[in-house]
């Protein structure tokens, strides 16, 4: 089985930025589709991003409009989450899942482990 594990969260301004990470491990030797999620307040969890085991395709909610990016290093079996630009309404626990690989990256559905989350607050 693979476990993951968030770091990064935090308070920060609006307009500011956060990079959020989260390390594979068990058997992290089969490629996977990582993504990330989030769960606003009072709110169910929703798709932020993904990407495919290359690193070369990503795929985002609308909300993001180009202020975070998703990458990956699988030397170090680490997906990241840098967020800029930071708003109010981002404030949620985000968390990092993955599912074996598909040839799909923007079906957000179908990922199979997940992380405890990381708490991210945005202040006005």
């Amino acid at each position: 089985q693979v476990q993951l594990v968030e770091s990064g969260g935090g308070l920060v301004q609006a307009g500011g930025s956060l990079r959020l990470s989260c390390v594979a491990s068990g058997h992290t030797h089969m490629s996977n589709d990582m993504a990330w999620f989030r769960q606003r307040p009072g709110q169910e969890r929703e798709f932020v991003a993904a990407i495919n085991w290359s690193g070369g395709e990503f795929y985002f909610a609308d909300f993001v409009e180009g202020r975070f990016t998703i990458s990956r290093d699988n030397t170090k079996n680490t997906v990241y989450l840098q967020m800029n630009s930071l708003k109010p309404e981002d404030t949620a626990t985000y968390y990092c899942a993955n599912r074996p690989e598909t040839d799909i990256i923007g079906v957000t559905t179908g990922y199979t482990t997940w992380g405890q989350g990381t708490q991210v607050a945005v202040s006005s």
